[in-house]
Order: C-alpha cells, then sequence, then structure tokens
C-alpha cells in the first residue's frame, strides 16, 4: 500500500487563530449566560469542519452535541443533524415530542388529514393555515432540552453542512435562534457558501437569521499564498520544494484540496492531476479492487451507509468485506462512527465516486439497495430511502408506493414540508404508473386532497388552493360525502388566502348544495358548520344562525363533535354582534369546552380569540387581556402559537398590553418567531410591535422597519392599517409632519381600494394626518408663510369632514361605534382644533376622556397636547396638572418621545415636572458630545475641523454625526442643521 499522507487533523491548526478566538469568545460569553450562535461560511473543503472540531476539542466543562446534514438527495429522516446531535442523551424520555427525532422513543399514532384536528371553514380571510402541531411541539421539546441541559453545563451544539438541510432541519434551526436569550448555549452552523446559488433554500434563511441579535456570521477564507504553503508544509514531512510549492499553488488555499493532492504527490506517480476530481478518484483507483467495489457500492447509498446494508448490496463474504473497509479506512476515505455507520470522510470524494459510476451501474446498485429496503420497511426512514432509490432505479411502481408511506411518515414525524415534497413526487409518478400498478388503497383524488392539507400545515398555502382546485377537478365517480369533504378542504384553503372571497363562497355553497337533502352524517355537520361561518362572515346573522343551530343538532346526533364546537363560536360571534353579551360568553365557553375535551384545539384557539375580541372591542380591557393570557397559553401548551388562531391571539397580546401600559409584556409578545411561519405572519407580528418601537423612541430602528413593511401591505390588510398610522407618528415624532401627512394619504387610499369609502381604520389614521397638518400650520406661522398655513388647514379640515364622515357612515363589527374609535373621532376633532392656534381645551379634555377606558399612552399624548391648550388660554394651573400626569406616564413607560415634548413644553412655560424639582434649563435630543458636534457643524466646520475642536478623530465625529441624523430623521448633514434650528434645538 502507497504512503498516506498525514491528515490535517493531526497537525496543530494553521492560520485560523482569529476565526478560532472568536468562537471560543462567543463560547464564552454563552457560558456566562448569553447564549448565542455562529455561522460558520467556506468554500467546500476550506476548513469548517476542522475549526469546529478545534473549538470543541478545547471546550472544557462542555456539553457538546454535534450532528451533520445530508445530501438532499439522499432521501432520510428529518431533522437528521439534530436526531444524531441528541441521540447519545439519556433523559429525553420524559419528552414525547421528541420521538419524533430520535428513534428509540415511539412516534405519535398516525394522524390522518381528518376533520376534527383541521381547521374549520370559519377561516378569517387573509389569514396563514395551521401550522403542523406536532413540528411545533417538537421545536418546544428541543428548545426546552436545550435549556434543561444549559442549566447544568455550557452546551455546544454543532450543525454542519447546513447547505444540504432539510426544511424541517432549517425550520428547527430558524425556532431555536429566534429564540436565544440567557441559555448557556452556543450554536455553531456551518456551510458552503460557494453552494448557495440563488434560488438556494438556505439564502432566505440566512438573511432572516444574520439579522438576529444573538447571530453572528464568520466567514472563512481560503488561505492566503503564504498560509497555504505554511500548511502544505506541516502537512507533509518530505516533500520535495518544488512539490510543496506546486501544492500550495494548486490547492488555491483550500485545506481538503491540499490534503488530496499531497496525498496523491505522496505515492510513486508524482505527476499531478488536472482537475480535482481526478485528484479524488486518483486515489480510489490505487486501492484493490474489493475496495473499490465497496466504495462504489457505499456512494450510491449516500454520505453514510450502515455496515449491514453495505454487507447486503456489496455480495461480498464478511472477511472479503471486512479487508475492504478496513483498506478505505485506513486511507483515509471513510470513517466509522460508533454505530456501525461507515461516513465518506468528504462528500466530495463522494460525489466524484458515485458520478464515475457506469449508467448501467448505478442503476443496478440502487436496485440492490431497494430490494433490501422494501424488506425493512419498519425502519424509521426505510420508505423515503426507498422511494429514492425505487426512482433512480427506474421501478416506478414501487416509488409511487414507497413514496406515500413515506409522505405519512413523514408527516407523523411532525415534518410537513418533506411530507409534501413526497406527495408531490407520489403525484408526479401517478400516470406514469400502470393503473393495475398502483396502490389500491389511495386514488389521485385522496393524494390532491392530502397534499393540500399538507401544503396548508407547511405554511404554503397558495400552493394548497392549487391542490385543493387540482382535487376538486378529479371529483367525477366519489359519493357526495367525499366530494363534499374535497370541497370543504378547498373552501378551507380559499379562506385562508386574500383575494378569494368570491370562489370561497362557490365552493361552500356546492358543498352544501351536495349535503342539503342527505341524511345527517359529520361531513354533513362540517358543512353546516362552515356554511354559518361563511354566512357570518356576510354579515347575514339570520340565516348564520340558523346553520348554526342545524349543525349542532346534526353533530350532536352523529358525534362530530368537532362541529359543534366550531357551531357555538359561531353563535357566541352572532350574539356578540347584537350585544347578547351574556349569551356570547356562554357560548364561547361552551365551545371552548368542548373543543379542548376532544383535542379540536383550532376550533378552542378560534373560540378564545373571539371571546376576547368581544371584551376588547366594548373597551373592557383587562378582562381581554385575562381571555388572551389564557389563551396565548393554550396555544403554546399546545404547539400552535403561530398556528392562524395562534397568531390572532398573540398580535391580541401585542395590542391590549401595549393599549394598558404593560409595555415589558408587549415586548415579549412581539417577539419574531422562527422560519417555521410565513413571511406574512413575520410581517403582521413586526407591524404590530411597530407601536411599541415608535412610542418608545427607536425611531431609527422604526423607520427601517416602516419602511420595509410598505412592501408587505399587499399581504395583510392589517399590516397596512397599522404601520400607515405608526409610519405617520413616527414622522411626527422625528419633526417631519410632511412626511406623516403623505404616509397617512397613502394608507388611507390603501384602505379605499380594499375596505371601502368608510373603512373605520381611517378615523385613527386620519386623526394622525390632521395632526401632521396642524404641525404643518403651525410651522408655517412661525415662518410667517401665510399660503403654506392656508393650504395646511384646508388639507386638515378636509381631512377631519372624511373622520366625521367615516364615523357616521362606517359599519361597526358590532353594530355601533365602540370605545376606541369614540376616542379616536374626539382626538380627530380636537387635532383639528389646533390647526389655527393652540387648540380648544375642551375638544382636548374630550379626547382625555375617551381614552381613559384604557389607553395610557394615547391619553397622556392629549394630556400633554391639552395642557398646551390651556397654556394658550391662560390656565396655568389646570395645564401644570396634566402635563405632569402626561410625564408621569412618558417616565413609567420608557416613552423617550413623549418625555422630551412635555419636558419641552415644560421649560418654555419654566414649568416643574415634579414638586421638589427646579425649572429645568435644557433637555436635549442628544448626548453632550452630540450636540457640541452639531453646534460646530452648524457653524460651518468641516469634520476634520470638529474633530480638532473637539479632540477627537474625524471618524469619530462622523459617527456622531451619523446618529444625529438619524434621530432628526435627515439625510445631510445641512439638513439635520436646518431640522435642528427648526425644533429648536438649537440656539
Amino acid at each position: 500500500m502507497p504512503l498516506v499522507a498525514r491528515l490535517g487533523s493531526g497537525i496543530p491548526l494553521v492560520a485560523r487563530d482569529r476565526e478560532l478566538d472568536r468562537l471560543r469568545a462567543a463560547l464564552a460569553l454563552a457560558g456566562e449566560g448569553t447564549a448565542g450562535a455562529v455561522l460558520l461560511a467556506g468554500d467546500a473543503g476550506v476548513g469548517k469542519t476542522r475549526l469546529v472540531d478545534e473549538l470543541a476539542a478545547g471546550a472544557e466543562d462542555t456539553l457538546v452535541l454535534m450532528g451533520r446534514c445530508l445530501d438532499a438527495g439522499e432521501t432520510g429522516l428529518p431533522y437528521l443533524p439534530f436526531a444524531e446531535a441528541l441521540s447519545s442523551l439519556k433523559d429525553t424520555a420524559n419528552r414525547p415530542a421528541l420521538a419524533m427525532l430520535l428513534p428509540q422513543l415511539a412516534l405519535p399514532a398516525e394522524r390522518e388529514p381528518g376533520t376534527e384536528g383541521m381547521i374549520a371553514p370559519s377561516l378569517i380571510p387573509g389569514r396563514r393555515p395551521e401550522q403542523d402541531v406536532g413540528q411545533l411541539q417538537l421545536f418546544d421539546a428541543v428548545l426546552g432540552l436545550l435549556g434543561d441541559l444549559s442549566e447544568r453545563r455550557r452546551v455546544l451544539l454543532v450543525v454542519e453542512d447546513l447547505h444540504w438541510a432539510d426544511a424541517s432541519t432549517r425550520y428547527l434551526l430558524s425556532f431555536l435562534l429566534s429564540r436565544l436569550r440567557s441559555q448557556r448555549l452556543l450554536v455553531v452552523g456551518t456551510y458552503r457558501a460557494d453552494d448557495l446559488h440563488r434560488s438556494h433554500p438556505l439564502r432566505p434563511l440566512l438573511s432572516e437569521l444574520v439579522r438576529l441579535p444573538a447571530v453572528d456570521r464568520l466567514d472563512l477564507s481560503p488561505f492566503n499564498a503564504a498560509d497555504a504553503r505554511r500548511f502544505v508544509e506541516a502537512l507533509s514531512d518530505d516533500l520535495p520544494e518544488d512539490v510543496v510549492q506546486q501544492v500550495a499553488e494548486r490547492s488555491e488555499g483550500n485545506a481538503f484540496f491540499a490534503e488530496e493532492l499531497i496525498a496523491v504527490a505522496t505515492c510513486d506517480d508524482r505527476s499531478l492531476p488536472s482537475a480535482l476530481a481526478d485528484v479524488l478518484l486518483s486515489r480510489v483507483e490505487r486501492l484493490s479492487a474489493e475496495a473499490q467495489h465497496v466504495i462504489r457500492v457505499a456512494s450510491v447509498r449516500g454520505r453514510r451507509v450502515r455496515h449491514d446494508r453495505l454487507r447486503e448490496v456489496a455480495g461480498m463474504t464478511d472477511i472479503a468485506l471486512d479487508t475492504a473497509l478496513r483498506e478505505l479506512v485506513q486511507n483515509h476515505l471513510l470513517v466509522v462512527n460508533d454505530d456501525e455507520v461507515y461516513i465518506f470522510r468528504h462528500a466530495l470524494v463522494r460525489e466524484a465516486v458515485y458520478g464515475d459510476l457506469l449508467p448501467g451501474e448505478r442503476v443496478r446498485l440502487h436496485t440492490a439497495y431497494a430490494h433490501h429496503l422494501a424488506q425493512h420497511l419498519d425502519e424509521r426512514g426505510a420508505a423515503a430511502a426507498l422511494a429514492h432509490h425505487a426512482f433512480q432505479s427506474h421501478d416506478l411502481a414501487q416509488a409511487l408506493t414507497a413514496s406515500i408511506k413515506a409522505s405519512r411518515e413523514s408527516e407523523r414525524a411532525g415534518a410537513p414540508a418533506e411530507s409534501l415534497q413526497h406527495l408531490e413526487k407520489a403525484l408526479n409518478l401517478w400516470n406514469a404508473v400502470p393503473a393495475e400498478d398502483r396502490p389500491s388503497d389511495v386514488d389521485e383524488s385522496v393524494l390532491l386532497r392530502r397534499a393540500s392539507w399538507v401544503a396548508g400545515t407547511a405554511g404554503q398555502p397558495e400552493r394548497a388552493v392549487a391542490f385543493g382546485r387540482s382535487a376538486v377537478k378529479a371529483l367525477d365517480g366519489q359519493s357526495p360525502e367525499d366530494q363534499a369533504e374535497v370541497l370543504l378542504r378547498l373552501a378551507q384553503a380559499l379562506s385562508a388566502v386574500d383575494g378569494n372571497d368570491e370562489e370561497y363562497h362557490e365552493v361552500m355553497t356546492r358543498a352544501w348544495e351536495l349535503m342539503r337533502d342527505r341524511d345527517p352524517s359529520p361531513t354533513r355537520a362540517r358543512t353546516l358548520a362552515g356554511m354559518a361561518a361563511l354566512l357570518r362572515q356576510q354579515r347575514n346573522g339570520t340565516e348564520a344562525r340558523e346553520f348554526a343551530e342545524k349543525a349542532i343538532a346534526d353533530g350532536e346526533k352523529v358525534g362530530a363533535v368537532g362541529a359543534v364546537a366550531d357551531a357555538l363560536g359561531t353563535l357566541g360571534l352572532l350574539d356578540d354582534y347584537v350585544d347578547r353579551h351574556e349569551e356570547a360568553r356562554i357560548n364561547f365557553e361552551r365551545a371552548i369546552e368542548i373543543a379542548r375535551g376532544v383535542g379540536a384545539v383550532n376550533t378552542e384557539l378560534r373560540a378564545r380569540y373571539y371571546f376576547g375580541l368581544m371584551y376588547y372591542d366594548s373597551g373592557q380591557l383587562a378582562e381581554a387581556a385575562r381571555v388572551y393570557n389564557e389563551a396565548g397559553e393554550r396555544a403554546q401548551e399546545t404547539g400552535l402559537t403561530w398556528s392562524m388562531f395562534g397568531l390572532e391571539i398573540r398580535i391580541l397580546q401585542v395590542l391590549v398590553h401595549y393599549y394598558v401600559g404593560d409595555w415589558d409584556y408587549a415586548a415579549w409578545a412581539s417577539e419574531p418567531p422562527g422560519m417555521s411561519v410565513s413571511s406574512t405572519v413575520l410581517a403582521r407580528l413586526a407591524a404590530a410591535a411597530t407601536h411599541l418601537r415608535v412610542s418608545r423612541g427607536d425611531l431609527a430602528e422604526s423607520e427601517r422597519m416602516i419602511t420595509e413593511l410598505r412592501k408587505d401591505w399587499h399581504r395583510d390588510i392589517q399590516i397596512a392599517l397599522i404601520t400607515g398610522g405608526t409610519g405617520g407618528e413616527l414622522a411626527l415624532w422625528r419633526g417631519r409632519p410632511e412626511l406623516a401627512v403623505e404616509r397617512v394619504a397613502d394608507a388611507l387610499e390603501w384602505t379605499r381600494k380594499l375596505g371601502g369609502p368608510w373603512a373605520l381604520a381611517d378615523i385613527r389614521i386620519g386623526a394622525i394626518g390632521i395632526t401632521g397638518y396642524a404641525d404643518i400650520a403651525a410651522k408655517a406661522r412661525r415662518k410667517r408663510d401665510a399660503e403654506a398655513e392656508k393650504q395646511a388647514v384646508e388639507g386638515g379640515r378636509k381631512l377631519a369632514e372624511h373622520v366625521r364622515l367615516t364615523a357616521k357612515h362606517g359599519v361597526p363589527r358590532t353594530g355601533s361605534l365602540g370605545p376606541e374609535g369614540r376616542a379616536w373621532l374626539a382626538r380627530a376633532m380636537a387635532e383639528e382644533s389646533r390647526l389655527t392656534g393652540p387648540g380648544d381645551p375642551e375638544l382636548w379634555q374630550a379626547a382625555v376622556d375617551g381614552f381613559a377606558y384604557g389607553l395610557v399612552f394615547e391619553q397622556a399624548v392629549c394630556r400633554w397636547r391639552l395642557a398646551e391648550a390651556l397654556l394658550g388660554a391662560d390656565r396655568r394651573d389646570s395645564a401644570v396638572e396634566q402635563l405632569r400626569l402626561a410625564d408621569e406616564v412618558a417616565t413609567r413607560l420608557k416613552a423617550a418621545p413623549l418625555q422630551e415634548v412635555v419636558a419641552s413644553c415644560a421649560k418654555r412655560a419654566r414649568i416643574t415636572l415634579r414638586a421638589d424639582e427646579p425649572v429645568r434649563e435644557q433637555i436635549d435630543l442628544f448626548t453632550p458630545r452630540e450636540r457640541d458636534v452639531l453646534a460646530l457643524v452648524a457653524s460651518g466646520r468641516t469634520n476634520r475641523e470638529v474633530g480638532e475642536e473637539l479632540y477627537i478623530s474625524e471618524k469619530t465625529v462622523s459617527v456622531h454625526l451619523s446618529r444625529i441624523m438619524a434621530k432628526l430623521g435627515a439625510s445631510r448633514r445641512a439638513e439635520a442643521v436646518a431640522i435642528a434650528y427648526d425644533r429648536g434645538l438649537l440656539e
């Protein structure tokens, strides 16, 4: 056997001190209770694995968990790297959700896409469909396990080769990284940067992950020329100088390439191959015929192959196989782990060997693996592997059957994305397989319906609609019940996507026509409940009540308890609409109890959501907070925090707690989920969070968020309604009323297109717009610009009239304008009084009283404006009281913009905000250093001159200027100075 080169793992780490120090620093921080993650990027073979191995080897008193992803073509178990990392742990039996990962635990019972666990057709239009229950429970279980482990000692979790990660692994990784807080945990993920083409599924995930505060990216670049030579010299003992230089140059700084080139160079034949594939294969070609046969067989299975499967397919005696495997291991082509699994030392070796197989040889080996796997279908992951090998061996009938089985297994394992992939493969194969060779227990319509359901749980509502429509086209020859179930499935999918109201109505009506004259059955009960929800949505209360009562009667007769609970929830909504709140409460509580009893969690959360909304709309915010907190806990314990109604509950938790002044809770509730949710969900939650960010004064970040969210208005009208208002408020706090008016006009145009001329949200948005016009008019008066003032007054009065007409003609959900709408109407009328002066104290008092039902911050804002109006009317004592009350709230909430304007008003009026406090002489938006820089810039100094004056570097001056411009919303130095003068921030 020729001499084998010493591998890089046997020499000291070369030229990676900086990267290793960063990783060790992150691990040290994790040990102190600051969890973090590092995404290690680099080309294939650049040394990512060696670097993390070095980190793990030097991590004392640390639990190291390591797992690796496989090539996407090797259709194996979802979550494989996490299963590999956690499989050695002993304390997992008390977490049953981990059965989806760990083979030693039993999987949950098979969950068919039936009716009780599915979303009721009474979904809110435009909302995302249900996230898979098992998947989210699994995510919480993994997070909880890592958290518990980190309480005992520091944990290092390494997930390698993320470029091959399956969808479920990507979702789980995103879930974990978005929840890194105070755990003693560091997560390191590696991936090949050169594999990430434009459409690679990892690219959008990475762009989201690197924005998380706990996540850092570390690029591992190839060695430079000097370091490459050092590496080759360390790796080779006695290579000639010219060969060392040639290897260093040819490796182009890639450690693995250098190793492989040296391995060839140590043989008698010193000629260097012209391509890396030749380098890799040249090592294989020097092996014995038996070893070459074994590595070719192994390459067909994938990066990893079990010993028993390799023995079965290779067709060799045990002695011959062991001899060949020993040769492969000694030549560093394969490594063996503790559970009798052989692994290619580098994926490039496996790819080169597999690519070198002849077509017939490849098909024969895939056939052999398929034959072996067909006899072991009771093993987890065998069906998915069989589907892959059968397809590659052109046995389409077997591939079809195995794909269907693999889909069911993936769904049970909480991996809907993989389940959908298998179903799509089965549907692609269906017409290619003769009818007599297809499975007898399913047909194409069943597969389409299942694919629609799985697509919905996988967070792909548009594809769910597409599959549902295809299933409807394949309805011929089915029973009325089966046809109705397919139509109900399509109706569910349609109700989750905006712009499908007409088709949704047609599909539900068609389902009802099929069931109208049928005897009571579970399908008929579900159809009745769906019709009740549809009619309620169309504001046809009388017919909706009739259908709901019939659904309850049929459901009780045939035992369709989920349909009964769904119909009771609809009755609760109908009672709420006509102010029968006690009856509504009873129906909601019955719906919750019944749904919880049969595990219909979606229906339960729907009832809880509307139950809380009843209290919210009536102004009982404390009760609404109680209901939504209980609902949020229920959603969390069932793994449905980010399901359709779980999301609605979470958003109402943000809003209710923001309104009542519990901003820390609102901040917690507004934390983003992982990538297991759609972009619409992320955007809606981010929109709700802008209330808090703007009011707390995180102005630069708020500007970025609101600008980005403008691109998402088409996803859901709620995004436009919220950020149209908060975007205007942000511009006002930054002293840019013209931008506020522009943003309000944009939002009002959007609501007119989607909500009609009298959308009730226009009351709040319009009030903010009137504020902008009032500020523009005040600025024009200071500049003695009569024409600008006239235009602002006319614009404000026109908008105020629109607000009044909206309050008169708009149709509230419960029939009459609620306390929130009345409060914002009072605010709009008070703002109108500011168009020509300081404002009417009586109108501002009405606004203060209007928000007294619970909107703490909004009431404080109105108290500030009331104080200004009182000062304008020479009622100083009353103004003092209002300013102090406003300041008390602003201070408690840490509402920096409100604190600033209240303090500025108090300074101008020579009012102390606390009885024992002397009069403040100066309130600044800026730090003392920023004020010094701004003053010198205003005097015409350059950055260099400012730096010389203040004894700081020119770069530091630039940093201060960037912060000043961000606070003022300016894009240039001159603009920042102008805004500062305009706002009275410069004398």
